[in-house]
């Protein structure tokens, strides 16, 4: 199994440490966990990161835009 560095923003620890916002805190850690793994995956999968070109590389990434679970929910596409 690979390894992955997951960096956690200063926002997010701030938000897990709130005594009202534990929850929202807690959504916000796993949102930034899940998409450096899946970035990460991305990377290993086609053998290079965004925008670079190398002999090794084996496919396209497409690019995408900021979106978040809830908003996925409330457009009926979650």
């Amino acid at each position: 199994m690979a390894q992955y560095n997951i960096t956690i923003d200063s926002e997010i620890l701030h938000y897990l440490f709130l005594k009202g916002a534990k929850d929202e805190g807690m959504a916000k850690l796993l949102e930034s966990v899940l998409n450096q793994v899946l970035q990460a995956q991305a990377t290993e999968q086609i053998k290079a990161e965004p925008y670079e070109r190398t002999k090794e590389r084996e496919d396209y990434r497409n690019g995408y835009y900021k979106n978040s679970a809830e908003s996925l929910v409330l457009a009926g596409r979650g």
